[in-house]
Parts: C-alpha cells; sequence; structure tokens
C-alpha cells in the first residue's frame, strides 16, 4: 500500500489523527493517575495515623513498628491536623529537603496536568509535601511527605500502558477504516474508472455507458452525472456521424446542381432578349436568383468542408437589397391563399451606403427574414415585419424585428447551432448557423435581442472600422 494511492494516504490520516487524540488523551490520563496515586497516599497515611492515634497516648510505639507503617503507606512523614493542633504522628529522617509543596484541595485540572508533565520528566529523586483533605472528616487537614521516584516509576508505567493501548486501538481502527474505505468508496471509484476506461474504449456503444446504483450519494451524483456525460456524447457522436455522411450527400447534390443551375443561367440569359416586355423585365430578377443558387451551392459544398469563403467586400444601398428581399416574401407571402398576407416595413434611408458581402448578407437578411414570415405564418394571423438600418462611427446596424409567437426555449438554446437550433417544426436550424459564421467573417455579430410572446428582434453589427480594413486587405 503506498502513500501515493488514496489508501495509503486515508490510512496514514488515520493513523495521525487518531495519535493525535490519544496524545492528547494521555496528558490527562496521566494527570489523574498521579492525581488518584497522592490521593491513594493519603489515604494510607491516615489509616497509619488514626491506628497510632487509638493507641494510648502514655504508650510509645516501636522504631520498627513506626518504619513499617511509614514504608506501608509510602511516605516519610504525617502530619494530622485535628481541632486546630498541627501533630506530627509518624516520622523519619528525610532523605533531603522538601522541593515543592501540592495542596490537593486547590488544584485544577491545568495545574494538574503541568505538574504531572514536570514530575515524569525530572529525573531527580526528590522529597515533596502533598497536603489534602482527610476522609470521613477526620481532621482538619492531613500533610504527608514522600519520594518522587516511585512516583515517577508508576506514571511512567501507566503512561506506557495507555499508549501500547492507544496503538492496539489506532491499529485496529486504521485497519477497520481500511476495510471500510475499501467496500464504501475504493470498490466504487474504481468501477467509476473501470467504465470511464470502457467507455472511452467505444463510446458509441451505449452498453458502455454506467448505470448508477451507488449507496452513498455523492459517488451515486458522480455517477449520474456521468451517465448524463456519457449520454450526452454518445448521441452526438452519433448525430456527428450522421452530419458526416449527410454533408457528403450534400455536397453531392449541391455540386450537381451547380452544373444543372449554370446551364439553366445559360438559358435564363436569353430571356432578356423576350419580345414580351413582362418577361424582359422578369429576366434579370431570374438570373440574379440563380445566380444567387449557384454561389449558395458552391458556399454548401464549402460549409459540407467546414469551409466559408471570406467575404468580398464592396459598396452598396442597403436599401435597395432590402426591398429586393421583402419583394420576394411579399410574393411568397399573398401565394399562401390560407394564411394572411405579412406586412413588411423597410425603415432605411436610401442613401445609406454599407460595406460588405453583398450576397453573403443578402443570404443572411433573406434567412432572418424568411424565417420572421413563417413564424407569422403558422400563427394564421395578421403580421408586421419591419427592417431598421443605421450606422454610427463604428458600424452599421440592421435589424429585423416581427411580431411573431417568439422562439421556443430550444431554439433560444442552440439558437446558432446548425441541426439543433431550428426555429420551427421541421426546420434544420442550419440557416442561422451560416448566418452567424457569415456575420463573424465580416467581424460583425448576429445576436437576439429579444424574443416573447410580442415578436422577436434579431439584431446584425457590421464594423466599418479596422477589422473591416483588415478583411478586405486579406
Amino acid at each position: 500500500m503506498s502513500i501515493d494511492t488514496l489508501t495509503g494516504r486515508f490510512v496514514a490520516l488515520t493513523l495521525l489523527f487518531v495519535a493525535l487524540a490519544e496524545a492528547f488523551i494521555l496528558v490527562p490520563s496521566v494527570s489523574n493517575f498521579r492525581l488518584d496515586y497522592l490521593q491513594t497516599r493519603l489515604e494510607k497515611a491516615q489509616i497509619a495515623s488514626l491506628s497510632l492515634l487509638a493507641t494510648d497516648e502514655n504508650e510509645s510505639i516501636a522504631a520498627d513498628l513506626e518504619a513499617e507503617l511509614l514504608e506501608n503507606a509510602g511516605v516519610y512523614n504525617v502530619v494530622l491536623r485535628r481541632d486546630d493542633v498541627r501533630q506530627l504522628v509518624l516520622s523519619s529522617p528525610l532523605p533531603g529537603p522538601i522541593s515543592r509543596t501540592y495542596d490537593l484541595r486547590e488544584s485544577s485540572i491545568f495545574t494538574g496536568g503541568l505538574d504531572a508533565l514536570r514530575q515524569l520528566l525530572d529525573t531527580d529523586d526528590e522529597v515533596i509535601r502533598v497536603i489534602g483533605a482527610p476522609v470521613n472528616q477526620a481532621g482538619q487537614l492531613i500533610e504527608i511527605t514522600l519520594p518522587t521516584a516511585p512516583l515517577r516509576r508508576a506514571m511512567a508505567d501507566y503512561g506506557l500502558q495507555v499508549l501500547v493501548f492507544s496503538a492496539v486501538l489506532v491499529g485496529l481502527t486504521a485497519m477497520l477504516l481500511f476495510l471500510a474505505a475499501q467496500r464504501l468508496i475504493l470498490k466504487p471509484i474504481r468501477r467509476v474508472i473501470s467504465h470511464m476506461a470502457s467507455y472511452a474504449a467505444a463510446p458509441e456503444d451505449t452498453r458502455s455507458i454506467i448505470r448508477p446504483d451507488a449507496r452513498i450519494a455523492e459517488l451515486r451524483e458522480a455517477e449520474t452525472a456521468l451517465a448524463t456525460m456519457q449520454t450526452t456524447l454518445t448521441q452526438s457522436l452519433k448525430q456527428k456521424e450522421r452530419l458526416a455522411g449527410l454533408g457528403q450527400a450534400v455536397a453531392k447534390i449541391a455540386h450537381d446542381l451547380r452544373n444543372i443551375l449554370t446551364t439553366t443561367q445559360i438559358f435564363a440569359d436569353r430571356l432578356e432578349d423576350s419580345d414580351d416586355p413582362a418577361v424582359r423585365k422578369a429576366a434579370p430578377k431570374l438570373v440574379n436568383s440563380i445566380t444567387r443558387a449557384v454561389n449558395l451551392c458552391e458556399t454548401t459544398m464549402a460549409f459540407g468542408k467546414a469551409e466559408e469563403p471570406a467575404p468580398t467586400l464592396s459598396r452598396f444601398a442597403l436599401r435597395d437589397m432590402v426591398d429586393e428581399i421583402t419583394e420576394a416574401e411579399t410574393l411568397l407571402s399573398e401565394s399562401a391563399s390560407d394564411t394572411e398576407p405579412v406586412e413588411f416595413v423597410t425603415d432605411i434611408s436610401p442613401n445609406l451606403v454599407i460595406r460588405a458581402d453583398r450576397d453573403q448578407l443578402h443570404r443572411v437578411l433573406s434567412n432572418l427574414i424568411r424565417n420572421a414570415r413563417q413564424a407569422i405564418e403558422a400563427t394564421r394571423a395578421r403580421g408586421t415585419i419591419e427592417i431598421a438600418g443605421a450606422e454610427t462611427d463604428q458600424d452599421w446596424r440592421i435589424r429585423v424585428d416581427d411580431t411573431g409567437p417568439g422562439l421556443p426555449q430550444k431554439a433560444r438554446d442552440y439558437l446558432f447551432q446548425p441541426f439543433t437550433g431550428g426555429t420551427r417544426k421541421g426546420g434544420t436550424g442550419l440557416g442561422l448557423a451560416i448566418a452567424a459564421d457569415l456575420i463573424r467573417g465580416h467581424g460583425g455579430k448576429l445576436e437576439l435581442l429579444q424574443t416573447d410572446g410580442n415578436g422577436t428582434q434579431f439584431c446584425i453589427t457590421l464594423p466599418r472600422g479596422a477589422l473591416i480594413e483588415n478583411i478586405e486587405a486579406e
């Protein structure tokens, strides 16, 4: 078991914390043992004194009996105060001066702990005086003198026993915690790691997705989050595989369609020489539509390659282009017999000239206006689409407002992501994704300003400063 593993560190921290806890327990334990030791000496000395006092005052005890009483009590002298009279009851020669005096009646936990540590660490054999209260109120106080060497040895033996017991307890606790950690924590973690490795080997296989079943709440949350992530990633991978295949198919279709439209464009050019005035008037619009269709096929092929051609910038009147788009959308709206015609309002100065790629901006505005028209027509109620344009010293801004029902929540969450941000049923969301890419290619941005039950508002911002100059230079 290495310290670099979770198990090793867990066990090491357990040993450390339990050892610290035992260390904090050791000092009070030794202090209490010392207090009990001294209290026992006082009680034994009191018993010896009372035995002596029970004899006739005129009789004296033998020296060897007095020595035996003092030895049994483990003290040198015994002083008993009764009726305010201090009397030396038992005595023997002291091997040295009294170094300290301890009054057990005034001892506290803190002072007792300090005294215990001092006596345990002091290796000199000294004589101390201990004062305490007699048991059973057999006097006012009892005072004894005793050596510190036996007390220190007894404290050391007791402390060693506590340490041995603590070591056994620490080892047992560490073993139990290790087994519990293995069972409750490490085993589920290894299971998660195993599922992650299995999933990494075959992310498309749904059988490798983890099924949360951990009993610990935190681990179950982690497994649930992992399962959600794996499920989402698997779906995304499958979708990307389908999109890759679809992209190849679209590129092939666009290639063939471009060839067809190119041929159609040649025949449409001849309509300009027609004798019918209406045909000659409609011919340029037809040619322009076919030209844009050809360009769309080419850019669709480029999109399938994750490439978008750089914008070719030119100056043009924004109002003319918007009128061209709204005229076509008006015809489409009027041709829908089962819905109310959509009203188009243009708030753009005829003198407003912008610099951009005309075809790309035409695609962007056509997409936004067409989406707005279809959203309004879906409600089968009258509606209005307003296209406004303005300029500042830094940029041009084009706003497209509609009075439709607003965007659904899913469309807001994935608005500019292809094949996920469709704004209507059956839509792919590719139009808005392409529109956003085209505007970013200009150094600008396409953003949703507002959408609710009263309508939707998009805004196109095109820079007119250094950024667009760099694009033009390229």
